[in-house]
């Protein structure tokens, strides 16, 4: 076995699911951490979702992405702000969709390392299941819970 290299072992691309909650956010800037201290490729993804409710009324759905388009922007902006100040490599892409299945297939599609996303506050979640636990219980890459 040869010597063991600082900074080289850990993952070299990674993705990060953020809704503007203040779980994600500090999902996202611990992903940012990781990604900066190991000299990793970041992926921040921003899904929006559409709820079938919101399409029964008029402009419900325009309301609905116009918020989402709002919160997407902001993100943009602060990681635009990090950016700045220290040095990163990162991509932020923003779809519309079930976020399951957006953050799955990102993953897949850039053979992601690891996967970060923020722990659910939402009471339902556990019965169901939130984004995190489906991501775990998929078993295709480490996931990490951020309270």
């Amino acid at each position: 076995m040869g010597p063991f290299e600082y900074g080289v072992d850990g993952p070299k691309v990674i993705v990060a699911g953020v809704d503007g909650s203040e779980t994600s956010l500090r999902a996202g800037a611990y992903a940012w951490g990781l990604a900066r201290r190991g000299s990793a490729r970041l992926i921040v993804v921003h899904v929006a979702q559409v709820a079938a409710l919101s399409t029964l009324t008029p402009g419900g759905a325009a309301a609905v992405r116009e918020t989402a388009d709002e919160i997407a922007a902001e993100l943009r902006r602060e990681l635009e702000a990090a950016s700045g100040r220290e040095r990163g490599d990162y991509e932020f892409v923003t779809e519309t969709g079930d976020p399951y299945s957006v953050l799955a297939r990102i993953a897949d599609e850039s053979r992601a390392d690891a996967v970060i996303v923020g722990a659910s506050a939402q009471a339902g979640h556990r019965l169901i299941g939130s984004v995190a636990v489906r991501l775990v219980r998929t078993g295709r890459w480490p996931v990490t819970v951020v309270p």
